[in-house]
């Protein structure tokens, strides 16, 4: 069953780099942003991943824990943190579960053909566990400050 807004998200426990295991009921008391991207290493995800980095210890003052997600291996996600000095986790889904529960895979046209692939989307849970804000379709330029802006209001609500 897919997230829904002002609902909790159910439990999930997934890979991410630095060996971690992430839990999403071991995070209770912090709030989590969940940043679902196509591909480490394109132009897009790196400049994504960059704003995300910029504005980390902003965050980190919401009482906001940010993880970035996709189908990649966790071998590509280390390499990519690495190369970008990601402050933060990401996690690896290539199993898509955490695809599914957050419904993010959808059908693109590259060059005309279709595939299916990640939908660049963003979630805000609240330090109790409950989906508070989500971008589907997310355009990088701005989008990062949006997120913290939304992540400091639900810190101070």
């Amino acid at each position: 069953m897919a997230v829904e807004l002002e609902k909790a998200v159910a439990d999930f426990q997934a890979d991410a780099t630095s060996g971690q295991q992430v839990r999403l009921s071991a995070l209770k008391g912090k709030q989590v942003v969940l940043y679902f991207y196509p591909k480490d290493s394109t132009p897009g995800c790196t400049t994504e991943g960059q704003d995300f980095r910029d504005q980390y210890a902003a965050f980190q003052q919401a009482n906001t824990l940010v993880f970035g997600v996709s189908r990649d291996s966790l071998k590509s996600h280390e390499n990519f943190k690495a190369k970008q000095e990601l402050p933060f986790e990401l996690i690896s889904d290539k199993d898509e579960a955490l695809c599914q529960l957050f419904d993010v895979i959808k059908l693109k046209k590259l060059y005309g053909k279709e595939y299916l692939g990640v939908d660049r989307s963003t979630f805000l849970i609240d330090a109790n566990g409950v989906l508070r804000q989500e971008w589907r379709g997310v355009k990088v330029p701005g989008h990062v400050a949006a997120v913290l802006a939304a992540a400091q209001a639900l810190n101070k609500g």
